[in-house]
């Protein structure tokens, strides 16, 4: 029998550049196949390629042994391939059945009105035959993250897909959640569907999969079985060499108080309350790690904290001094160092070089600026300096920041921040989009600041990289912290229950020591709190994120 998918000598050339060399993929129909690799390893090119998003240069397209030549993606879904990516593309106002069938819609009257009985007959007619639990009349707003990824695979199967691929699934769900869609995947493929899924997580990979392919450089390193390989092997496989899987952390007794935050409440840009009567402290040589769904609240409480929005009230207290009215440049004078969550729109002027890129926040000062005007030699050593310390491709200080992918952007902005030798590094998702060697490298780095007394507040949707790099672990729902907690022994699954909003009882502990705000063991710190919605306004670092003004001194 025929593959599903057959990728036969698949090669992708741009200018400069060979993002698929030669690749052969066969993935099985009713299988599940995870696409493993580095940042640059042409994994979501190949993917790009199925879906129509990009030609190949070279080789061929086949689906169940039939050649087929894509000029656009619909001419993928025609032939069912459909594509779930990462970020939802669901209208938020519409319902599900709505949503599902937009721009696919049955009609009446001719084709003159949408047969919207019939819509929603058939959105329940494919939720039942597949498992799916989804209300069809709910709107998007209304519902979980985890349940709108559903109405996405839903939209998908609507269209006739047979093969699935999945950019980065689970990366916006609970652990409960991705066990959810796990069980989607056993429902799919029992069904005869195929499903290919783009990942970084290693522990996914051998979870989901019944088959893995590693890309390196462009070229297919090896397909392997999920049930025969380690993840060691697979991060060797991936990097090219033997990877540091855990953190190498140590007990480290904390020093003095460095960030304070007391009674905090926060608006997001509708001005509904997205933080509320949050209070906690952070001390020197100390982790802090924050897990939950993105949009819980986070966004809001890191940019009141940096300096990138108005707390509604409280107060955030840095080294004892209050940062009411100071500004993000003043946070960063007195050695607040920020990583933050929108790489392009927050940490770069895309436009601008890496030189220009390494000074942003810190061009007034030296050894960048002398007397007024920039130092551009100084400036070219520091940026470099990043370059050659944070293993940034294509090493060029003269290169575009649009010119890098995501993960050099992104090792490149980690490294200006922790070189600025920072009192205060609040980092949020520092190893997003970044792949598993420099992922460890970065790691590595972060606890060389703690042992070096630094205080870091560490924001992530990893739980494996804030449970492995932090000394307390808070967790956020809609605001709140619904709990700090010893993130050597609690569980995962207790990890969910606090990101869903439930809270743990002593019987449903197990080991899971809460601690309060302080850090002292003794009581959980619950906030209180109402919407999370996320996402905010476009100020940058003395106005030069982002927004793409300049950085003359």
């Amino acid at each position: 029998m025929n593959p599903a998918v057959h990728l036969d000598g698949i090669t992708k050339r741009f200018p400069g550049v060979v993002a698929n060399d030669d690749v052969d993929l066969a993935v099985e129909r009713g299988s599940v196949h995870a696409l493993l690799g580095e940042n640059g390893a042409g994994k979501t090119t190949l993917m790009n390629v199925l879906y129509g998003l990009y030609q190949p240069t070279e080789g061929t397209v086949r689906l169940d042994g039939e050649p087929r030549s894509f000029d656009s993606p619909r001419d993928a879904i025609d032939a069912g391939v459909g594509m779930i990516h990462q970020h939802f593309m669901l209208v938020d106002p519409m319902t599900v059945w709505e949503n599902v069938v937009l721009g696919n819609e049955p009609k009446t009257w001719g084709g003159l009105r949408v047969d919207g009985e019939a819509a929603r007959e058939a959105v329940v007619e494919l939720s039942e035959r597949y498992g799916f639990d989804v209300d069809p009349d709910a709107t998007i707003a209304d519902i979980s993250v985890g349940e709108q990824q559903r109405v996405e695979i839903l939209k998908a199967l609507y269209r006739g897909a047979d093969v699935l691929i999945m950019d980065e699934p689970t990366a916006v769900l609970t652990p409960q959640e991705v066990d959810e869609l796990y069980g989607v995947f056993d429902e799919l493929t029992e069904q005869g569907k195929t499903i290919i899924f783009i990942s970084h997580k290693l522990g996914e990979a051998l979870s989901a999969a019944d088959d893995i392919t590693v890309l390196r450089d462009g070229v297919n390193v090896g397909t392997v079985a999920a049930a025969d390989v380690t993840r060691e092997e697979l991060a060797e496989m991936m990097v090219g060499r033997e990877v540091l899987m855990e953190p190498a952390t140590s007990p480290q007794e904390a020093g003095d108080r460095v960030l304070e935050v007391t009674d905090l409440d926060v608006e997001d840009d509708r001005g509904v309350e997205a933080v509320s009567d949050l209070s906690f402290e952070l001390r020197g040589g100390e982790i802090l790690g924050v897990a939950g769904v993105d949009g819980n609240g986070q966004s809001q409480l890191v940019e009141a904290i940096t300096g990138l929005r108005e707390a509604a009230s409280g107060d955030v207290r840095y080294r004892g001094e209050s940062m009411v009215g100071k500004t993000r440049r003043d946070r960063i004078d007195r050695g607040m160092a920020f990583i933050p969550e929108d790489r392009q729109e927050r940490g770069l002027v895309m436009s601008y070089d890496l030189v220009e890129n390494g000074i942003l926040g810190s061009q007034h000062d030296p050894p960048f600026a002398n007397g007024g005007r920039l130092d551009w030699n100084a400036s070219r050593d520091h940026a470099e300096s990043v370059i050659e310390q944070y293993d940034v491709r294509p090493p060029d200080a003269e290169a575009e920041a649009e010119s890098l992918s995501g993960g050099n952007q992104q090792k490149f902005i980690v490294g200006r921040e922790f070189e600025r030798d920072p009192e205060l590094v609040v980092a949020t998702h520092p190893t997003r989009g970044v792949d598993i060697g420099s992922t460890e490298f970065l790691h590595d780095r972060l606890l060389e600041l703690r042992a070096e007394g630094k205080a870091i507040l560490l924001v992530s949707s990893k739980l494996d990289e804030v449970q492995g790099l932090s000394d307390r672990l808070a967790v956020m729902h809609e605001g709140e912290f619904t709990g700090i907690v010893d993130p050597a022994t609690v569980t995962e699954e207790e990890i969910g229950l606090l990101m869903a909003g439930e809270s743990l009882d002593d019987d449903s502990v197990e080991g899971a020591a809460i601690h309060d705000a302080a850090g002292d063991g003794t009581d959980d710190a619950p906030g209180g709190g109402s919407d999370g919605a996320d996402d905010a306004s476009g100020n940058g670092i003395d106005g030069a994120t982002g927004g793409g003004e300049g950085v003359d001194a």
